[in-house]
């Protein structure tokens, strides 16, 4: 028991945890940055720019505003990122998966739904009209993406008649599992809040959206969490694809590959969309979100 208890210690602090999750989650940002910057013919930042950029806002001031209680303030930043935490710890990562039960997949879902609910409350919490602004748009499309989200991961379920993640990373590669990937990058674009879905963080429209009024560490605390959502949602998309291999290090590669793959992808829809309208965003996922949940679930279930 005290084995299992130091196993799980490791998984949410170490590997895929807290210390590895950042440095890649950050790694992934730094390549995204400096994809878009040579797209534009600029250099773009050095790799270590995205931790420069979180330590410096550890070392600032905090300014609360006024009328603000500042137990939630703190707080809801810290819930934020230990949701994103444990959510990273079931991750099915190569040479990890010391937490591993039966419906883990179900535990994952909640918590990545975390984050967004915890923006919506901050952009009322701060009584900025620009951070409500960003938080009934995050409302609307975080109903918007669910739909091929969930769709993607509970064909796959269906398919493997488990809610177990283990069982997704170790499963062979079909074409359900190419289906249900699209699907769940088709969603990471919202996830991500990256061109054509960057609506809640407009800075053009709504100048830092739901985050306007944090600052210092809390602000620090939710650029954090949104590294660790990239680590995981991009680490579950990769996870699909590692099961065919025997060696961990094999698998290592694979994953990492993936990784790669995915986040190229995703600054190439980045760079090459403009961003839409709310209303746009949200017919555009509740009308190919549809078509792409029905060719998932005919894949997981025919194919």
């Amino acid at each position: 028991m005290t084995n299992w208890w130091l196993k799980a210690i490791f998984s949410l602090l170490i590997w895929p945890g807290l210390l590895t999750g950042a440095l890649f989650g950050w790694f992934l940002l730094w390549m995204s940055r400096k994809f878009i910057a040579r797209l534009q013919g600029r250099q773009g930042p050095p790799f270590y720019q995205p931790f420069f950029d979180f330590w410096k806002l550890v070392g600032k001031k905090t300014i609360i505003p006024r009328g603000v209680n500042p137990f939630i303030f703190y707080a809801l930043p810290v819930i934020s990122l230990l949701s994103v935490v444990l959510a990273l710890a079931l991750l099915p990562v190569p040479g990890g998966n010391a937490i591993s039960f039966n419906g883990d997949l179900v535990f994952m879902i909640y918590l990545l739904e975390m984050p967004a609910l915890i923006d919506i409350l901050a952009g009322y919490v701060t009584r900025s009209v620009y951070a409500q602004v960003g938080a009934v748009r995050e409302a609307l499309l975080t109903i918007a993406y669910n739909l091929p989200f969930l769709s993607a991961l509970i064909a796959l379920a269906l398919r493997l008649k488990t809610f177990q993640l283990a069982s997704f990373a170790s499963a062979p590669i079909s074409v359900a599992t190419v289906l249900s990937a699209l699907a769940l990058f088709l969603a990471l674009l919202a996830q991500m809040k990256v061109n054509p879905f960057s609506i809640p963080n407009a800075e053009q429209e709504i100048v830092a959206g739901i985050h306007v009024e944090y600052n210092g560490l809390p602000l620090a605390l939710f650029e954090l969490t949104h590294a660790l959502e990239l680590s995981t949602l991009v680490g579950l998309i990769a996870c699909l694809f590692i099961g065919p291999f025997t060696s961990i290090w094999v698998k290592l590669l694979v994953f990492l590959l993936v990784a790669a793959l995915v986040v190229i992808l995703l600054n190439v829809a980045a760079a090459g969309t403009a961003r839409l309208k709310i209303q746009r965003a949200f017919r555009f996922y509740w009308t190919w979100g549809v078509v792409a949940a029905v060719i998932v679930f005919i894949a997981a279930l025919v194919l």
